[in-house]
């Protein structure tokens, strides 16, 4: 009405020239609606699917081995104080580890074998201090409590490929931090020669060694 109005009055050229420019305004008004609901639509798509940030909680988070030293009993020890990041999305099948394990945590409960195996004999931790492993894939198996993780183990200054078997996998709101929490369990055994730690093999020391990984990682976003 207010156009009409303001067209009376006007010659028929000029009236058209108005109603024309007031359609192409309209048009554009509406393309520009559409632009920012698309916007808004792929900014909350690009939110919804960031990973959320689960970082680990050192404390809880720990590598245990175990080794049979010339087919007696066997011994076994742990790394400490890992940190990293974890990522676990049951529904959408998908998932990411990433550790750094510092040798120089090795407990076994035996300070001479510690010395031992810190030594250039075997983890030389002088020259290599840290361990890494890092997924690259989650296997989703049809038993949905199993779940097979590949990915890369650097020691010794050498990267290998491994798979982790997880035994427990879950995600839950701890009551006392009041943040979700995701923990789980892994195992794998692993030959130590393909990373350069071959002492005593000629002996009958084994070359086998189980890893059992326990993983716990706290939400951060809030």
């Amino acid at each position: 009405m207010t156009m009409t109005k303001d067209v009376i009055g006007l010659s028929f050229t000029a009236q058209r020239n108005v109603i024309m420019s007031h359609a192409f305004l309209s048009k554009a008004l509406l393309s520009y609606r559409k632009f920012l609901l698309g916007l808004c639509l792929s900014t909350v798509c690009i939110v919804s699917s960031y990973a959320t940030p689960y970082h680990i909680d050192s404390t809880r988070t720990n590598v245990r081995f175990a080794i049979e030293p010339l087919n007696t009993s066997t011994i076994t020890g742990g790394f400490y104080n890992l940190s990293g990041q974890f990522d676990y999305d049951p529904t959408a099948k998908t998932g990411s580890i990433a550790l750094i394990i510092p040798l120089n945590t090795l407990n076994t409960g035996n300070k001479i074998f510690d010395t031992t195996l810190k030594s250039a004999d075997f983890f030389d931790i002088e020259k290599f201090p840290v361990a890494r492993f890092k997924s690259t894939k989650w296997h989703f198996l049809s038993n949905k409590d199993t779940i097979k993780v590949d990915g890369l183990l650097t020691l010794h200054g050498q990267t290998n490929p491994v798979t982790l078997t997880a035994t427990k996998l879950n995600c839950y709101l701890n009551p006392i931090l009041k943040k979700s929490v995701c923990g789980g369990s892994f195992t794998t055994t692993i030959d130590r020669t393909k990373w350069g730690i071959s002492k005593y093999t000629v002996l009958g020391m084994a070359k086998k060694v189980k890893l059992d990984i326990q993983v716990v990682a706290v939400n951060q976003s809030y």
